[in-house]
């Protein structure tokens, strides 16, 4: 009886590690989100972080490839989750392209690398948006579709992730204020796609950002 407790224990503390979310809600959020008109998403900075015997067969560069590639793909589905709210009129803001996006930054000199280089307040100007959305991602597998192709071909390992940490800010464009920040683990299933993963992350946290309280 004993160890059957000691083992429910150690079961509810593992879960409760893997669901644990911290979340940050600036206090001015609403006000400053009152003279917001477009927001841009930015790639996320991701981690794929694979066991010993699938980096084996892997080079530095295909990770670094991607790595990028599910950047981009969180991304493209966290732009899908915001327009979908914009379509459907409960988004206050608009939501720019992730090409419009990639498009200027291209042009400015801002790369997937050196993006660390520049303040959200220098990246807002350059894309022109009034807030940027911005974060890391880090998973045991990836999501996206072109790094899951990548990934099967070399050791033919296919499926949805196991572990996945969402780390996603909001700052506004003039002054480099934190309007959210959100970080949130999970485990198991996820769904079979980038835009299942983030509809889970997002779940909570639509509730805390202005531009979709009303969702």
């Amino acid at each position: 009886m004993k160890k059957l407790l000691v083992l429910t224990l150690v079961m509810f503390v593992s879960i409760a590690t893997f669901a644990q979310t911290h979340l940050y809600e600036n206090p001015n959020f609403d006000k400053i989100a009152q003279n917001h008109k477009i927001i841009a998403v930015m790639p996320f900075k991701s981690t794929v972080k694979l066991r010993p015997r699938q980096m084996k067969d892997m080079k530095p560069d295909q990770l670094a490839k991607m790595e990028v590639s599910e950047g981009e793909g969180v991304q493209s589905a966290m732009y899908s989750w915001f327009l979908k709210r914009e379509k459907r009129g409960t988004l206050t803001v608009k939501v720019q392209s992730p090409a419009i996006t990639d498009a200027k930054l291209k042009k400015a000199g801002i790369t997937y690398d050196n993006m660390d280089g520049y303040t959200p307040e220098e990246i807002a100007k350059v894309i022109g948006v009034d807030a940027i959305v911005m974060g890391t991602f880090e998973t045991s597998k990836p999501m996206s579709e072109g790094a899951s192709i990548v990934l099967g071909a070399l050791i033919g390992f296919w499926g949805a992730t196991n572990k996945a940490t969402l780390n996603l800010s909001i700052y506004n464009a003039a002054d480099n204020e934190l309007l959210v920040n959100y970080n949130k683990m999970i485990a198991g299933s996820l769904g079979s796609s980038t835009e299942d993963l983030v509809n889970v992350l997002m779940r909570k946290a639509s509730r805390r950002i202005a531009y979709t309280k009303n969702d």
